[in-house]
């Protein structure tokens, strides 16, 4: 709390709650009162007052780490630790404020604040930081310019803010009544009035909002009216400081006693849910200041003014052994506060002294804290000298005065900006006779214009290729103009409409009419969807990572195997990449290349998606050539190694590498050569900018295999940096030639126009039976009569062979000479007598992706893929190859001229692979499931301090192992990651943009028969390293704490583990029995046949009826009462096999077929009745006095 202290041994009191008192008795109005202690006045750790060593709070480490003065002899009034910055915020009873940087308390900024009043709360936000005193609120930067300044009427007394949220503030004091104020206008917007007036304290949760008053009552208010819901009376005298953690209320305050106030050593505390007053904490400190630290517990930090500090648990007992006293040297605490971070708390006393306390050296006040600005060092230079004989002297180097009004230069940096004059194009003229030497260009003066002249007003310039217009905030905005919009509507980008039933009533269908497996685009990072299905459809690569597994956590290899099984055995239904993704952003690398994408970027188009995609390609091939060779001892799964390749080598290497010869010639004749491997090429286009030549891919192919460039190098024999001419020639051919084609700027985008209008020409005249002439240009109308029907050609249409440049085939053959020749390759060509099998390989296009340029999405990536024979025989039991289009979950068959086509305007090329053709005779493509029965027996857990004692399952014997139509009940339990984006229309309704992304946190099998059924045999508990939003502790039964390998009891294991032994149950055949199982395996990223879940929500599910709760279930068929307060995953699977059992008896003693509906319809009728509700213990009992089925075990 931040008001005026209170000194509970002499019964004293805040003079501004209670106005009777005599302000001559009030510590802070009469100086006098306080003991003269000497500080030293430079702000450094006062020299006598002695440090503590660290002491044992609640098995956590506290010492005193730095005591400061803010300013000698004024008290301390209020203490607010930054909530963006490494800073710690003081205003004292004089209107002075004082910033404080880092754990070293060194100071960063002090200002006046005001000339009469004392500053009563401090609230930091992102641009500055706020300050309220008695009647006016001054918003400040964190260097003391005043932003506003809000000035309250004469007769109000304010005394507490509560920031709501980013734009609205609530202010109370005194009056009868709570102010909110815009912060964006600066405005009052409503004036609430208070039944009981002197609201002092303010706080916030998730349901109310909680205001503190003079009288000792707490008042519980709606968060939207401001409406009093509740009202607690703490105390007879008054309220000196409350908090809210949870679903708990602690105060402290004063009570009446012999006609005055007493210290109340009673902690009342107040339970939330059932809104009653629950067994009060008696403390052995005189409480003044108390807050929630809610790191692995919920404790309590109780403070006296005296300076004594206790710790104890809200619903436990106080120890007094807890309790530490903070080195005030006699002086009275007037101020507490905990950081964000709950790593140190901070003290001010009546002195003007500020001491920290932290639990490391190394302490950070928040999780997240930006990068704080610092002015720059004062340079003082000695003044030159002036000689007043010299009359040619200049006046600027005399200084100007220093003057007491503000200059016109003033201005904050942050509303200025440097605006340097546009340069101006440079002259094509210029560019086009220019020649390079190394990293320089030079030219001849083309003489158009006089020395020195430039146009008045430039024109605007072409944006660059790759810049997108902004793109809406909300989709709302992105509607879809069709006479402005260019994209075909097969290529936009799709997403997903959820409603109230989540994505259950989606029409997946709608987009994708084969067989083939989608992915969905809404989880983060999800922009290489088109890639991962290029890596699928490469059969060995597919083969592969399904072969390949080890003991890795975060390995790609493996994900990318879990996903591909997931992809075979979906009939048309989307998959998610989420554990894929959840493994790629562990990588430290992908991060360091930027391919980690916040959600803003990737909504936005703030990035550009063909650059990151062709990065991602590099990035991916690379990581799993090093992740896919072959492993031995400890990094091979419990003794399963990939069946591919030999040691040392991987597939990827077999079918990507292409070993390659650098070599780099110096001018003084010294020549260095290096081998190296590729894996993938970048298009290299010609320098020149002659638009006007004809180039056939296969010679840009060339050149950019066989590179040649000129650069600066150092050389050994002249021990200087010399013109090196660097070469590349290649040495062997590569089974799949993968190419990045690098078109990111305009200059790259008109080269392959130029280049599609060359090829379109040749390939009209070539079917006309035209020549093509050569002394005269024909316009673009001249060409489109040539594809008219009624001009008597008679070949596909005129727009099929438009925007082509690329070949379906491509020929390249290594010579004696190991130089490279490469050609395009048309279906009707034939190889020559001359040609070598074994030196020439054919390759066919196999997948290109593509960048599609969209400014009202930001743009998207897809995908055409030419689908092999052995796909088509799986999926749809035929034989043939076709081109898809794969768009995340859109999938749609083209022709294969569709694939290589590219309109520059909106579809972008950025990377092709060419497969050489039989390519699948060359590798093993059998897959051997890697995952044995080993994995469902006991393991360790990563909780340091988990017991063998507590353990809450007995794992499978091998005997036990598990057949083939076996039962097995399950259920998971899950945490938030990210929070639901939902925005409201303007019609009232509420449209979801994206769902709240979910981690299971446990997940637990029970035996589904036998002697031991009713045990389970899994209840793993899933570390994370990612951020949890909401534990769901209510749902979940999951508690901050439980996932950490440092202080979790549980039986931890990571996801990778747990999700071997469900692949293994599910390959092995076994049945899965549960409530809600869809969600269930959908968050868990489990691909499940049908026929092998049992859903109890279905079973007891009437067609166009809502779905019942398992609870309610339970309680209706079984007379078990379960998930009282949390959730429990075991009470859970073992409630889902009985409900089987008792659907098995259902149906068997059905003598009609109408038995078991009319059933259902008396479920439903109670559950109408009962509002879905299960009464209370021993209120009313369960309808079917059902006995439990078999009786289920202990542990």
């Amino acid at each position: 709390m931040n008001f005026e202290g209170l000194d509970p041994a002499l019964a004293e009191y805040a003079p501004a709650l209670h106005p009777a008192l005599d302000p001559v008795l009030d510590p802070h109005l009469n100086p006098a009162l306080l003991q003269n202690v000497e500080l030293d006045p430079e702000g450094v750790p006062l020299e006598g007052i002695p440090v503590p060593e660290s002491v044992h709070i609640m098995e956590g480490m506290y010492s005193e780490l730095h005591t400061v003065v803010s300013e000698v002899g004024v008290p301390v009034s209020v203490s607010h630790f930054d909530l963006h910055e490494e800073m710690l915020w003081v205003g004292n009873h004089g209107g002075h404020a004082t910033s404080f940087f880092g754990p070293a308390l060194e100071r960063y900024s002090s200002f006046q604040v005001s000339t009469s009043d004392d500053i009563r709360q401090i609230q930091s936000l992102e641009n500055g930081v706020l300050f309220l005193t008695k009647t006016n609120l001054k918003y400040m930067s964190r260097g003391g310019l005043i932003i506003f300044d809000y000035l309250m009427d004469e007769s109000e007394d304010v005394h507490s803010l509560l920031l709501t949220d980013r734009s609205t503030l609530l202010i109370g004091g005194l009056q009868n009544h709570v102010i909110e104020i815009d912060l964006n206008t600066v405005q009052e917007t409503q004036k609430y009035t208070v039944e009981v007036p002197g609201v002092t304290i303010l706080r916030q949760s998730n349901r109310f909002f909680f205001c503190g008053h003079t009288t000792g009552k707490v008042s519980l208010r709606d968060l939207r009216t401001f409406a009093a819901e509740h009202e607690f009376d703490a105390y007879s005298g008054s309220l000196s400081d409350f908090d809210v953690h949870g679903n708990l209320l602690v105060t402290c305050g004063f009570s009446s006693r012999m006609n005055g106030l007493a210290c109340d050593r009673f902690l009342k505390v107040y339970d939330l849910r059932m809104m009653r007053a629950i067994t009060p904490l008696q403390v052995h400190v005189d409480p003044l200041f108390l807050k929630f630290i809610p790191t692995y517990t919920s404790r309590l930090a109780i403070i006296s003014q005296t300076g004594q500090c206790q710790f104890c648990e809200p619903t436990g007992l106080a120890n007094p052994a807890d309790i530490f006293h903070v080195n005030t040297v006699g002086q009275l605490i007037m101020t507490f506060d905990v950081s964000a971070s709950k790593q140190a708390m901070v003290f001010g006393d009546s002195e003007g002294c500020v001491h920290l306390w932290a639990d490391s050296p190394e302490v950070t006040f928040n999780a997240y804290s930006r990068e704080t600005d610092f002015a720059l060092p004062c340079m003082v230079d000695t003044l030159p000298h002036l000689d007043w004989n010299q009359d040619l002297m200049p006046l600027s180097l005399i200084p100007v005065p220093l003057t007491s009004e503000t200059l016109l230069s003033d201005w904050p940096a942050a509303n200025s900006a440097p605006a340097p004059r546009r340069a101006p194009p440079v002259d094509p003229e210029i560019l086009r006779t220019m020649k390079k030497v190394g990293f320089i260009g030079y030219a001849p003066n083309p003489r158009t214009k006089l020395r020195n002249q430039i146009p008045y007003r430039l024109k605007e310039l072409d944006s660059e290729f790759d810049s997108f217009s902004q793109v809406p905030e909300s989709p709302i905005g992105r509607e879809e103009e069709p006479h402005l919009y260019m994209v075909a509507k097969k290529y936009r980008k799709v997403t997903i409409k959820y409603s109230k039933l989540g994505l259950e009533d989606f029409d997946f269908k709608h987009y994708n009419k084969t067989l083939f497996a989608g992915l969905e685009p809404h989880i983060p990072n999800a922009y290489c969807n088109c890639m991962i299905q290029v890596l699928y459809f490469l059969e060995p690569v597919r083969c592969l990572v399904q072969n390949h597994l080890c003991q890795k956590e975060f390995c790609l290899g493996c994900e990318l195997g879990f996903l591909f099984h997931m992809l075979d055995l979906s009939r048309g239904d989307p998959c998610q990449g989420s554990n894929f993704l959840r493994a790629f952003r562990t990588i430290p690398e992908a991060s360091a290349l930027g391919l980690i994408l916040a959600d803003s970027d990737e909504a936005t188009g703030k990035v550009n998606l063909g650059r990151l995609i062709q990065s991602w390609n590099r990035f991916i091939l690379t990581q799993l050539h090093q992740e896919t060779q072959e492993q031995e001892g400890p990094q091979a799964y419990r003794g399963v190694g990939s069946s591919f390749g030999s040691s040392g080598d991987s597939v990827i290497g077999q079918l990507f590498s292409c070993e390659v010869e650098n070599c780099s010639m110096c001018r003084c004749g010294k020549e260095t050569v290096r081998v190296s491997s590729t894996l993938l090429f970048t298009l290299s286009y010609p320098e020149s900018n002659d638009k006007t030549k004809d180039y056939e891919f296969a010679q840009i192919l060339k050149r950019s295999i066989c590179l040649e460039q000129n650069t600066q190098a150092w050389c050994e024999n002249c021990e200087k940096y010399q013109p090196t001419v660097q070469t590349r020639n290649i040495r062997c051919l590569p089974d799949v030639l993968v190419i990045n084609c690098e078109v990111n700027s305009s200059k790259e985008a008109d080269f392959w126009k130029t280049q599609a209008e060359y090829a379109f020409k040749k390939t009209v005249m070539k079917k006309g039976g035209l020549e093509i002439p050569k002394s005269k240009e024909i316009s673009l109308g001249e060409w489109k009569d040539l594809g008219n029907a009624e001009a008597g050609h008679s070949y596909a249409s005129i727009e099929e062979l438009k925007n082509i440049w690329i070949p379906h085939s491509i020929r390249m053959k290594l010579t004696k000479n190991k130089e490279l020749d490469v050609c395009n390759w048309n279906e009707s060509d034939e190889l020559s007598s001359s040609d070598d099998q074994d030196s020439t390989y054919m390759y066919d296009l196999m997948a290109t992706v593509v960048h599609i340029l969209d400014s009202r999405t930001g743009g998207s990536l897809v995908g055409h893929i030419k689908v092999g024979e052995t796909y088509h025989q799986r999926k749809e039991g035929v034989t043939h190859q076709q081109w898809y289009l794969f768009n995340d979950f859109l999938i749609e068959p083209v022709d294969k001229c569709e694939a290589v086509q590219f309109d520059m305007s909106w579809k972008v090329p950025a990377i092709l692979y060419y497969a050489r053709r039989n390519l699948h005779a060359k590798y093993n493509l059998t897959i051997k499931n890697p995952i044995e029965a080993s994995v469902l027996l006991a393991e360790a857990s990563l909780a340091r301090k988990q017991r063998k004692c507590h353990a809450t399952f007995i794992p499978l014997m091998l005997n036990e192992m598990p057949e083939a139509g076996d039962l097995v009940g399950l259920d998971a339990e899950f945490v938030t990651l990210n929070e639901e984006e939902a925005e409201l229309r303007s019609d009232g309704t509420k449209s979801t943009i994206k769902p709240s992304q979910m981690s299971v946190a446990r997940i637990t099998c029970v035996r589904g028969q036998g002697p031991s059924e009713g045990i389970p045999f899994i209840d793993d508990y899933i570390s994370t390293q990612e951020q949890v939003v909401d534990y769901l502790t209510q749902y979940s039964g999951i508690k901050p704490g439980d996932l950490d390998a440092k202080i979790s009891s549980k039986h931890l294991t990571t996801l990778k583990s747990t999700y071997l032994k469900l692949r293994f149950l599910i390959d092995v055949g076994v049945k899965f029995v549960g409530h809600g199982l869809q969600k269930d395996f959908r968050v868990i990223n489990l691909m499940v046949p049908k026929d092998q879940v049992i859903d109890t929500v279905y079973l007891f599910h009437m067609p166009r009826k809502r779905m019942i709760s398992l609870r309610f279930l339970a309680w209706y068929f079984l007379d078990l009462k379960i998930q009282g307060e949390t959730h429990d995953s075991i009470e859970d699977a073992r409630t889902a096999l009985q409900l089987y059992r008792k659907y098995l008896e259902l149906s068997k003693n059905a003598t009609e077929p109408d038995d078991f509906r009319k059933v259902l319809k008396g479920l439903y009728e109670k559950g109408r009745k009962m509002d879905w509700k299960v009464p209370e213990p021993d209120s009313q009992s369960s309808p079917k006095n059902a006995a439990v089925f078999p009786a289920v075990l202990g542990l």
